[in-house]
């Protein structure tokens, strides 16, 4: 059974396939337009609605393979996830197993993380 964790915002979300002994990571990014800055210090979400659209199905296609599914990060974004994936893809939503806040943690510490979740040991 394969198991990813993913941490998320609203800028990247980084995915780890998590193994006994071996972590892959896969980033997922939020189209450009999510990254400018307006005068007044917005972002540019506001104006490309479907920037966090795109952005999420991204996320859907790569986590399409795993049977079980940790979601952690430190602001709105994984709820905003998790309710896209409840309106867009319910086969994935039965995957999830865990939404989780946590702050900006480094990788090694989001797969340790996700491997305790899952109760999966090194072999």
């Amino acid at each position: 059974m394969a198991h990813a964790a993913v941490w998320l915002d609203h800028r990247e979300a980084r995915v780890f396939r998590l193994a006994s002994r071996q972590v892959d990571e896969v980033t997922v990014r939020t189209p450009q337009h999510l990254h400018r800055r307006h005068p007044k210090g917005e972002s540019g979400a506001k104006e490309h609605p479907e920037d966090e659209k795109q952005f999420f199905h991204e996320l859907t296609r790569a986590l399409a393979a795993y049977q079980h599914v940790l979601i952690v990060g430190p602001s709105t974004a994984k709820l905003a996830f998790v309710q896209y994936v409840h309106e867009h893809d319910r086969a994935l939503e039965s995957r999830i197993d865990g939404v989780e806040t946590v702050d900006h943690p480094t990788d090694a510490q989001v797969a340790a993380f996700g491997k305790r979740f899952f109760k999966l040991e090194d072999d």
